[in-house]
């Protein structure tokens, strides 16, 4: 293993290929800019090789396991990416060395890999994307199998013990960290989860549907625990009941293991006539579609989880300055504050009326629209925080310029990112 130099870091990242995970590739590049060397290691993506270098980053790639099917799908995935991750990593120690090794979660056992390095003097930087516990009871239901939970929870608290720093998404996860994980105030930094500036734009056009049509637009993972079902059941209503046929909705992405089962409810609510499932998109035309859309919508219900996490899409739709209808989440509150309009109690007809209420007011959905941007450029955009991030990585090893080397990894050019 090669002698510690300082500024090398080592990213696990195990729920995404890279450069495919947005955060990820953003802390990748900041590091980068700010003197760190970064390499990543991460299930790989049909068509991607073994090793390569993407826009100087070092990629490591092992063989993604099958798609998981129930709980013990994900067990078996994340106990074959566990002993995976762990050979590839000490192929990375050996040819070239790292100083911090950064997991993303989920999955929450990646503390595992970074153990044996400890004792050589190796900080461990836990990187806590989501609430596995209450994101498994979301998607299973909190009276089952509560053993399950409860190493879920075990999982988490000795991945916070472990850590060197946790990042934190927002300040509930950090309640969370403190309160359930022990970890003192000081060794925790809250680093926010929004693109860049001039990922996602504001835009007229909307050719995205039927001009004499208004277009919703969710956009995002289609996991269990997204909602999407309360949004079509919404819809229902708003076709069927409140006779409102004068939109299209446009529902972005191609990821999540409840995509099938969607269209086959989209089906059976008749709405296959008001409803587009795009499947993967590029970046660009992510993002085109979101500035398309009339309005966008957020359906994570109320639960646990979905109450402590903020979603990446809602600043999504901030920054492309859309008018938004959710439910009312603490966290989307604090995130959108007056961009969104907050339906209660997980209501889908209250979803409805409030969806056909900015439908027929494009002045208001103009007013927040614009206040949700400005938030986005002060408060929310990657840029802010950036800084964050690069301050807690500073008390681990301060950045310095790392001489070059030799390196057999082969340069790529910048890939689509799939949706």
């Amino acid at each position: 293993m090669k002698a510690s130099v300082g500024n090398r870091v080592l990213m696990l990242l195990e729920n995404n290929p890279y450069p495919q995970d947005a955060r990820v590739r953003r802390q990748c590049q900041a590091l980068l800019a700010a003197g760190y060397k970064v390499s990543v290691v991460c299930q790989d993506d049909p068509g991607q090789p073994r090793r390569e270098r993407v826009d100087g980053v070092s990629v490591y790639r092992y063989p993604a396991p099958p798609e998981p099917r129930g709980i013990w799908g994900y067990v078996w995935e994340y106990f074959y990416s566990l002993v995976a991750m762990s050979l590839v990593t000490l192929e990375v120690a050996f040819r070239e060395g790292f100083d911090i090794l950064h997991a993303a979660n989920p999955p929450d056992t990646l503390f595992l890999v970074a153990a044996p390095y400890k004792p050589f003097g190796r900080k461990f930087v836990f990187d806590h994307h989501d609430l596995s516990p209450e994101l498994f009871d979301a998607r299973y239901g909190n009276r089952s199998k509560r053993w399950m939970h409860a190493i879920l929870v075990l999982l988490e608290k000795l991945s916070c013990r472990l850590a060197d720093l946790v990042i934190a998404t927002n300040e509930s996860y950090k309640q969370v960290e403190m309160e359930r994980g022990k970890v003192p105030a000081d060794r925790i930094a809250i680093v926010r989860n929004g693109p860049e500036r001039d990922r996602f734009r504001p835009s007229a056009d909307s050719s995205t549907g039927p001009k004499d049509r208004s277009v919703i637009a969710y956009a995002g993972m289609m996991g269990y625990q997204d909602g999407l079902d309360y949004l079509l059941r919404a819809l229902r209503h708003l076709v069927y009941d409140m006779g409102r046929r004068d939109f299209s909705c446009v529902l972005i992405g191609g990821r999540g293991d409840a995509r099938r089962s969607l269209a086959e409810l989209c089906t059976k609510l008749e709405l296959d006539d008001f409803v587009t499932f795009t499947g993967w998109v590029s970046d660009e035309e992510y993002a085109r579609l979101v500035a398309s859309a009339d309005i966008c919508v957020d359906p994570d219900p109320s639960n646990p989880f979905n109450d402590r996490s903020s979603m990446n899409k809602m600043v999504e739709y901030m920054a492309s300055g859309k008018p938004i209808v959710a439910f009312s989440l603490p966290e989307h509150r604090f995130t959108a504050q007056e961009a969104a309009v907050y339906v209660s109690d997980n209501d889908e007809k209250q979803f409805a009326r409030e969806i056909a209420a900015l439908m027929d007011d494009p002045e208001r959905r103009q007013r927040m629209g614009a206040f949700g941007r400005n938030r986005f450029e002060t408060q929310l955009s990657w840029e802010n925080s950036v800084e964050l991030m690069l301050a807690a990585y500073a008390t681990l090893a301060p950045p310095k310029p790392f001489p070059q080397e030799a390196d057999a990894l082969q340069e790529s050019s910048p890939r689509s990112v799939s949706r």
